[in-house]
């Protein structure tokens, strides 16, 4: 735990640790009692939102709104930096005091002696010069920061809303640049004020913060670049919640030297499918290969095995003594037996896709927890089937995965969905602890968190991957993996990024709706083949759809 600790921290940059308003808070004070002042981050997040949008959309003609805290500070700087580049640029003022003793470091000064014109919302009751401003090519909300947390009320309410139908009208309609986070947004809880002004890009100062990555307020801040603002990366060390990118999961996949042979990719064993789910089987095997493992083996009943040895004759199977349900067939309780005896010398096991939830398959896990096991990973019926077993963590396998999704995180812990949805993040990062495991929790943004406290985020969401058997090629992924040696937690992240990743490119080839799970299988060896041998962004690559 500790080389992967120490891994971690010098793997993860700054600008992809994800922090609470509270942690940020105390980085700038940090920052501050070291030297390096308010002022001075303070001119470099401007300045970081005006090179972003000079980069992006050239020298145009730009709104900026500046509310009265620091991030309108940081937008004053942000319009003199434009203007000082040739850019058209005019300032429109909320709730902020432009006398000389309340203009922080004289920002608005500076813009007043440059000639840069400026209103103010309480000289402008019906916002006709907010409206005749409005025809321009980039918004820049500064209005509001991330310490900003009550209802938008008043004035600022009918000031959004009058930007929003300028918007809706003006074709093409300008663009939207959020300074820090879209005003009206959480940026703990990532709740979202209904008057809120979804932006194209959003320009964040030195990391995350929580909401960026939280629904409902993910999908309104667009584009997400972090900006250095000369925090020094020593301070940011002890976050350890972090967003996964292409540079962290590259790092992370499993060598494949040319002199190798199946042995040197290890060995997986699923433990998979009913009579009632088979398919559950083939998805899960089928990924576990296209993951890279060596061997993969399926234990299962007979009507399992044949099914999906007829679809995929590529895997070795190993037949299991079967017990009725009341759909079917199912896995004996005494299966366990063999299964003990033939996942020695494998490096990974995974337990549950398609295995149903019945007297039989419940006692089946029992009875596998009593002996030494692999590397596991416990998905679907095999979560609900731990579930009915009193202080089943404490029966886990070291390097042990758990994947559930909501409704199976609430019976692993005894709570209501709601309550599970109430706080992902601090659910999962307190169960790992608890368990003493890896728990990837599903959803809009899936996150894995591990036993010492890491959390990553995986900021993929898309409604491709709502069908049924994308978990369980999530599970066959996570198990090739950890045959191939990695650990459960760089396991969980890698595969966890794969299936995102094949679920956008099956959603931009094939569309969101009718995209079914066997077709992110193809995907997956082509996704590691472009991190491994290509500098080109995957989010470029052409030969993924």
């Amino acid at each position: 735990m500790m080389s992967q600790q120490m891994t971690l921290d010098s793997l993860i940059p700054a600008k992809q640790r994800i922090v609470t308003v509270a942690e940020m808070q105390a980085l700038e004070r940090a920052a501050d009692a070291s030297g390096h002042s308010y002022a001075a981050m303070m001119e470099l997040a401007g300045r970081a939102v005006a090179e972003a949008i000079l980069e992006r959309y050239g020298r145009v003609s730009c709104l900026v709104l500046a509310g009265p805290g620091n991030n309108g500070g940081d937008g004053l700087v942000c319009a003199r930096h434009l203007h000082e580049a040739g850019a058209t640029v005019r300032v429109y003022l909320w709730k902020r005091a432009t006398d000389p003793e309340r203009d922080y470091e004289g920002h608005f000064a500076r813009l007043q002696a440059l000639d840069v014109p400026s209103a103010h919302a309480d000289t402008d009751p019906s916002f006709e010069t907010l409206r005749t401003w409005l025809d321009c090519s980039i918004v820049v909300d500064a209005l509001l920061g991330t310490g900003a947390n009550r209802p938008i009320q008043g004035q600022l309410a009918d000031l959004l809303d009058e930007v929003q139908r300028a918007r809706a009208l003006r074709q093409p309609p300008f663009r939207v640049v959020a300074v820090d986070c879209v005003s009206g947004m959480n940026c703990d809880t990532g709740a979202l004020d209904p008057h809120s002004l979804p932006a194209d890009l959003t320009v964040t100062f030195a990391c995350a913060k929580a909401g960026h990555y939280l629904f409902p307020a993910a999908q309104a801040g667009g584009e997400l670049l972090v900006a250095d603002i000369g925090i020094d990366p020593a301070l940011v060390q002890s976050v350890r919640t972090f967003a996964l990118d292409e540079a962290t999961i590259r790092a992370w996949l499993p060598a494949r030297p040319a002199n190798s042979h199946k042995g040197a990719f290890g060995k997986v064993m699923l433990v998979v499918g009913s009579e009632a789910y088979p398919g559950a089987a083939y998805l899960a095997s089928a990924a576990a290969g296209r993951a890279g493992a060596g061997l993969v083996t399926v234990a299962s009943i007979r009507a399992v095995c044949s099914l999906t040895a007829a679809k995929l004759p590529e895997p070795t199977y190993t037949l299991l003594t079967e017990a009725m349900g009341p759909n079917g067939a199912v896995i004996a309780a005494d299966a366990a037996h063999t299964v003990h005896e033939a996942v020695k010398g494998y490096r990974a096991l995974v337990v549950g896709c398609g295995l149903s939830n019945t007297p039989a398959t419940r006692q089946f896990m029992a009875n596998l927890l009593d002996s030494s096991l692999p590397a596991a990973v416990f998905d679907a019926d095999g979560l609900n089937c731990l579930a009915s077993h009193d202080g089943w963590w404490g029966r886990l396998p070291s390097r042990t995965v758990l994947t559930p999704h909501p409704a199976e995180m609430a019976r692993l812990c005894g709570l209501s969905v709601e309550q599970v949805l109430a706080d992902r993040w601090a659910l999962a990062r307190q169960k790992a602890a608890e368990w003493g495991c890896t728990v990837l929790l599903k959803g809009p943004y899936t996150v894995i968190a591990e036993p010492s406290g890491w959390l990553a985020v995986l900021p993929v969401a898309t409604s491709a991957l709502a069908t049924a058997g994308s978990g369980d090629v999530l599970a066959g992924v996570i198990g090739g993996l950890l045959a191939q040696g990695l650990e459960a937690f760089t396991a969980s992240c890698v595969g966890a990024w794969l299936h995102g990743m094949a679920g956008l490119a099956c959603a931009a080839s094939i569309g969101e709706a009718g995209v079914v799970a066997s077709d992110l299988l193809p995907h997956l060896p082509r996704l590691q083949r472009r991190l491994r041998h290509d500098n080109e962004s995957l989010a470029s690559s052409n030969d993924l759809v």
